[in-house]
């Protein structure tokens, strides 16, 4: 199965999602998400960044096929580097089942990630919407969370400010 998603990673340029979207039919099961969550160790950065649209792509209406990779989302988080990368790794970490202690390093990341000027806007909206579910899950960072909005809005980004009336009509109760 690993050559066989290969065909549907490889190819192209960054700035492509090659044959993603025929990709994610075939990942109907638990060992099917394995399977392409393996790619994300690769060397190629073109497959890398494939894979984790794909894998965040899915992870949105099962989020339970992320459970077995918790640790390795969590290390990722840590270490990625490239923006393509954190995209979708900041939203997908806000679908695992979070102890205490790993909540507040994520927050803690995400909230790096929203607050940095140099980050890309993609990774910054993305992040403070991870950041959003987070606090809808775990009151106890809603302040926290309009305080880095306040924060964020002072910059007059436009994206970021239309993630921020679309959040506010979803209301954090």
């Amino acid at each position: 199965m690993q050559n066989e998603l290969l065909k549907y990673l490889e190819g192209g340029d960054l700035r492509s999602i090659g044959n993603v979207d025929k990709l994610l039919p075939l990942i109907k099961t638990r060992s099917d998400f394995d399977n392409l969550f393996e790619h994300l160790f690769s060397k190629n950065r073109l497959v890398v960044m494939r894979t984790v649209d794909a894998l965040e792509k899915i992870s949105a209406t099962r989020p339970g096929f992320l459970r077995n990779h918790k640790l390795d989302v969590l290390n990722f988080m840590q270490t990625a580097k490239e923006k393509e990368f954190k995209w979708h790794l900041s939203l997908m970490v806000s679908r695992l089942d979070l102890t205490s202690d790993e909540l507040d390093k994520v927050w803690q990341q995400l909230t790096k990630w929203a607050m940095d000027k140099n980050e890309s806007r993609i990774v910054r909206v993305n992040s403070i919407q991870s950041l959003y579910n987070l606090a809808k899950l775990h009151k106890g960072f809603k302040t926290d969370l309009n305080l880095i909005v306040q924060e964020i809005r002072k910059e007059k980004i436009p994206s970021l400010n239309a993630r921020f009336r679309k959040l506010e009509k979803e209301k954090l109760e």
